[in-house]
């Protein structure tokens, strides 16, 4: 079904009342994005966010449904709380893929350099963030290792902010509950904050139900010139998983949409991350922080999409330190600082069952993998004119590897069998060295427009999965540094009931890693990526707001490279639409709030080859919130209006069209209690 927005939108703003709202005024906004606090005035590059007003409202059961409002961004979804990311990019499949991106809570990265998984935010809490931030392009060096197409960034609460203590339940369709609670207390110098949700969801296919829990604990204190910040952080995920659906367009048949050829399948991950932040201001022009943290990571579970659905089991476990000193001179500001991090971990995967001779039953893989990453950096800030602010900052990155093959090494099969599926490489230390630079500036035009231009570079490592985990013969994976360069130019307004920001984006990628149709795990071939982003918010009156995000741009393979037996130089690569938006009508008073939402994703190819593709899709959501009381809060979802058949994500292997199904319409309500 097609749908047309405006009159969607139009429709909607006629049946509401005239009412007051207190809205913040968008130009008082702070971001983090250059790891510091800062106003969106003040930024010389691209920001996305979502505050905590906007995480109540949507009250997301995954965080698609959060990030599906920041222009340039498609996070996946795909069964359960599994994902896959794309920003500025397409959507990164294959073991080291998540290697792309840079997620963290609060700066610090949720897996460690190395050690990444493509589902790794289901780790963390966005949905009772207080704020959300992306960062899209490349920008190593402020954050080193992954963040090559972009950074998320999940912020904490205030403890010292937050009042309303809340509990609250949430029921949904194919038996799903949700549950969050929020509880805190403050006084002059020391406040304390836990929050935190268990869900269980029954799911809409068969079998694919989960349940999930999250806790976070925050301890601040204020003394003098210190200020202290200390956050634990924990989740756990049982969850039964269901697959792709096969067959054309099988996703829009009712009998075969809702079935699930991988009962068996399941996704088990346990996370844990504590860090406390001490932050010294010693007068108004410097200011130093260290953050000292560990990290641990555990998950098991079944290749489901695989025939021979072996069982990997995988964790690790982290200690680290950022810190940080920013100086300011007359003109000329100084942010400086030094990350270290020190992992050690293990991987496994083992195949219950005979299916063939060159992928035979029994244990693959089994290995340890200890590795550092160290990391100074510096960033330069000068205020070349009254309007007119340059930036240039760079970073060393030096990270090491200690692999030790707990099993034989070479091929997992018979000695008469060549073409072995599984090879475990020998015993060996890697190491990695890679400077990042940016250069970036902002020109002021008035007190709300502002030009600004930036040029950066990204890298990534390869991961131990990339590294470790041969096929086909391959004894050793003789991999550099995945690297990128990447050019935006944009102008931003910003007033207090306004926000607009237009940019053009440029971004080319060298040696990328990749498995080719050897199954060789190689650096070879370029891609390249542009575009034009758009973010748009307004404050239309005191109870009348609109906002919207789109991008439309172009994902390349510059080079034939060898993921495809034909030359695919200047193909478009596959799960990358052109176009993606969103808009949202809402209306608001200090009771009620109100909102419709239009998403729409522009047909994309399923194979290198692009000789297949899927159409897109539109969808249409609407979302209110009123309290019936000063102490009790009515929310009410209705996700896919229109009851549209769609594919969250759709693709082709084994010369099968697949899909993740959509699902259809849904109601979700859920009645929170507030007290004090």
């Amino acid at each position: 079904m097609k749908i047309n927005p405006l009159l969607m939108l139009v429709a909607c703003a006629g049946i509401l009342p005239p009412a007051v709202a207190e809205t913040q005024n968008i130009d008082t906004i702070t971001v983090t994005a250059n790891r510091q606090s800062q106003t969106l005035g003040q930024l010389s590059g691209n920001i996305a966010w979502l505050d905590e007003n906007e995480l109540a409202l949507l009250e997301p059961q995954h965080i698609q449904q959060a990030l599906a409002r920041v222009a340039g961004a498609w996070i996946s979804r795909g069964n359960g709380q599994e994902h896959l990311t794309a920003l500025r990019s397409p959507v990164l499949t294959g073991s080291g893929s998540c290697g792309a991106f840079f997620m963290a809570e609060d700066g610090i990265a949720l897996r460690a350099p190395g050690f990444c998984n493509a589902n790794q935010l289901f780790d963390v809490n966005s949905e009772q963030a207080a704020q959300i931030e992306v960062v899209l392009g490349s920008n190593s060096a402020l954050y080193g290792s992954n963040a090559v197409h972009g950074v998320i960034n999940v912020i904490s609460p205030d403890a010292f902010n937050t009042t309303a203590n809340l509990l609250s339940l949430e029921v949904g369709p194919h038996d799903y509950y949700r549950g969050k609670f929020k509880l805190g207390t403050q006084n002059n110098h020391q406040a304390w904050l836990v929050y935190g949700n268990a869900t269980t969801d029954g799911g809409y296919q068969n079998d694919s139900g989960y349940e999930q829990q999250k806790v976070n604990v925050v301890q601040q204190s204020q003394f003098e010139k210190w200020q202290v910040k200390s956050v634990l952080a924990l989740s756990n995920l049982n969850q039964q998983t269901a697959g792709f659906v096969e067959g054309f367009e099988v996703y829009k048949d009712p009998s075969l949409r809702r079935i699930n050829d991988n009962p068996e399948a399941f996704r088990n991950a346990r996370s844990l991350r504590a860090y406390s932040r001490w932050t010294y201001e010693g007068d108004s022009n410097s200011q130093f922080s260290i953050t000292p943290y560990i990290r641990g990571n555990q998950m098991a579970f079944l290749q489901h999409y695989l025939p021979w659905q072996a069982l990997e089991d995988n964790s690790h476990n982290s200690v680290g330190l950022h810190s940080q000193f920013i100086q300011q001179y007359d003109h000329v500001s100084l942010l400086s600082g030094f990350d270290w991090d020190q992992t050690w971990g293990k991987s496994s995967e083992y195949q219950a069952e005979p299916f063939s001779d060159v992928i035979p039953q029994g244990m693959h893989y089994q290995y340890q993998v200890n590795s550092g990453v160290y990391s100074p950096y510096a960033e330069l800030s000068w205020q070349m004119s009254t309007r007119t602010h340059l930036t240039a900052g760079l970073r060393f990155e030096h990270t090491s590897m200690n692999y030790n093959n707990q099993l034989s090494d070479g091929s997992v099969c018979a000695e008469a069998i060549t073409n072995c599926r599984f090879v475990r490489p020998a015993d060996q230390d890697l190491s990695y060295n890679n400077w990042s630079h940016k250069v970036a500036i902002q020109h002021q035009l008035n007190a709300d427009f502002t030009l600004y231009s930036q040029w950066n570079e990204g890298h990534r490592v390869p991961q131990t999965s990339e590294l470790f985990r041969l096929q086909n013969d391959q004894q050793l994976a003789d991999l550099d540094i995945e690297e990128s360069q990447s050019f935006e130019v944009g102008g931003r307004v910003v007033t207090a009931t306004t926000y607009v920001d237009l940019r053009a984006f440029y971004l080319e990628k060298d040696q990328v890693i990749l498995q080719d149709t050897q199954r060789q795990v190689i650096n070879n071939g370029s891609t390249s990526h542009r575009g034009i982003e758009l973010t748009f918010r307004q404050q239309l009156s005191p109870m009348w707001y609109i906002a919207a995000a789109g991008t439309y741009a172009q994902h390349r393979y510059d080079s034939a490279m060898t993921i495809s037996r034909e030359d695919i130089a200047g193909n478009d690569i596959d799960t990358a639409p052109q176009q993606l938006g969103s808009a949202q009508l809402g209306w608001q008073s200090e009771q009620t709030q109100i909102e419709l939402e239009w998403l729409t994703m522009g047909k994309y190819y399923l194979d290198p080859e692009n000789t297949a593709t899927y159409a897109g899709h539109e969808l249409l959501n609407l979302r209110a919130s009123t309290y019936l009381s000063p102490e009790l809060k009515l929310s009410l979802r209705l996700l896919n209006l229109t009851n549209t058949y769609y594919a969250e994500r759709a693709d082709i292997a084994f010369g099968n069209y697949r899909y993740f199904v959509g699902e259809p319409r849904s109601v979700f309500v859920s009645l929170a209690y507030l007290f004090e």
